[in-house]
């Protein structure tokens, strides 16, 4: 009788053992946000697989129990809560209620990260890597030599810096063409695109935003924030047209380009039309930087709301802690919601304006994400600005929009019904 009442009482306390680390990602409990997916994808780095709860307590995670874990999330000062099995059970019942507009979303392998960047660039030039750098997700730089020569394929995840495809230099022409730093690099393009056999640099982006074109078509996930997102949409519209004036390709532009712009090579965008002035420091109407009126006080855009359980994709790329996201600047700020093609979702916007911050679609096998701006914590960010410091903003809503694309590839793919 004795070894009886031991035995249950055995396993009862077997039963009570912790076997999961929940990492909540609501606003009151989690105290580093950012790390938090950090830790997440140091978990899939190790074979371990993970869930990611969206729409509960902020879109949180739940990992295996295991001392080297608790050891990291501790070393890193992110928030976690030992449960047992039963409470584990208990939250994943919840989930799975048709009740309730959530669901645990397998995660299965650490997606391999490349950022499209200039090799001499430094982490704090760009949003991306300075939270990969924060968050401490491994990263490899890839610049033209590497997309031309289909090194892409290598990579699950792909970034692109804030770059001008269109062989224009950012068109910071007017404002810095005398500055050193610009001669500089324009120098370093055009004998980056010699030598990969091209003429001219507008030439040589081209085919390169054809390559990632094709990455993403067979299936690769791609992320632009500010100016890579209408620049590049730009590149694959004005393929065979020359639309740089001589002072960026040594001859003029061609006679009526806008007429032979081909809206149906484009990703994300239709119908804008093209700045022509080399003196004007934008690249067309899709970006709402010089006609929005928002005071900066009130520059908050919200994300959508989607079903978890019908909707999972986009549902996960606007987990956030806050349906409402403080706006910031970028040379592209936000997009004009009229030139957004049909097929693209508008993730997050500001409705009263007329323009949309953060999109989403699908190319081929592949997705992609634009997100207007340059630094979600630096409101209007300037040439020679200071970095941001994230350990400042350790739960800033904008930067986790970022990595919610960064774990995206991360899911487990369902079987498409045949």
């Amino acid at each position: 009788m004795r070894l009886s009442i031991l035995v249950i009482l055995l396993l009862t306390s077997l039963q009570s053992f912790a076997s999961y680390i929940l990492i909540p990602m609501d606003a009151e409990s989690q105290a580093e946000h950012l790390k938090a997916y950090g830790i997440t994808y140091w978990t899939l780095e190790r074979q371990m697989k993970a869930k990611w709860l969206l729409n509960y307590r902020g879109g949180s995670f739940l990992l295996p129990d295991a001392e080297s874990i608790r050891k990291e999330c501790r070393i890193r000062g992110v928030s976690f809560e030992i449960i047992s099995d039963a409470e584990a059970n208990s939250i994943l019942e919840e989930i799975s209620s048709p009740a309730r507009n959530m669901e645990a979303v397998v995660l299965e392998k650490a997606p391999k990260v490349a950022v499209y960047s200039p090799k001499g660039n430094q982490p704090w030039d760009d949003a991306v890597t300075m939270v990969l750098t924060y968050a401490e997700i491994p990263y490899e730089v890839v610049y033209d030599e590497e997309v031309l020569t289909d090194q892409l394929l290598l990579y699950d995840w792909l970034h692109l810096h804030h770059e001008d495809f269109t062989g224009q230099y950012g068109k910071f022409y007017r404002a810095y063409r005398a500055a050193p730093w610009y001669i500089q690099n324009k120098k370093d393009a055009e004998a980056l695109a010699a030598k990969l056999g091209y003429d001219k640099v507008s030439e040589a982006k081209r085919d390169v935003a054809l390559k990632i074109r094709d990455y993403v078509i067979g299936g690769g996930f791609m992320f632009a924030m500010c100016s890579a997102t209408d620049s590049f949409d730009i590149a694959l519209a004005a393929e065979g047209v020359d639309i740089c004036e001589p002072m960026f390709d040594g001859d003029p532009s061609e006679s009526g380009y806008q007429s032979k712009i081909d809206y149906n090579k484009t990703f994300a965008f239709k119908d804008f039309i093209l700045e022509r002035s080399p003196m004007v420091y934008e690249f067309s109407s899709i970006d709402m930087t010089q006609r929005r009126q928002v005071p900066k006080e009130t520059d908050y855009f919200s994300l959508m709301d989607y079903s978890a359980k019908w909707d999972p994709i986009p549902c996960m790329l606007v987990q956030n802690h806050t349906a409402l996201v403080k706006g910031f600047m970028g040379q592209t700020t936000s997009f004009k919601r009229d030139e957004i093609k049909s097929n693209v979702l508008v993730m997050g916007e500001l409705k009263s304006n007329g323009e949309a911050r953060y999109i989403h679609g699908i190319r081929g096998k592949g997705f992609f994400t634009f997100y207007g701006g340059h630094d979600p914590e630096d409101y209007q960010h300037r040439v020679g600005d200071a970095k941001t410091e994230l350990a400042l903003h350790p739960n800033s809503p904008g930067y986790r929009l970022i990595l919610n694309n960064v774990l995206f590839p991360a899911a487990k793919k369902k079987k498409q019904k045949t």
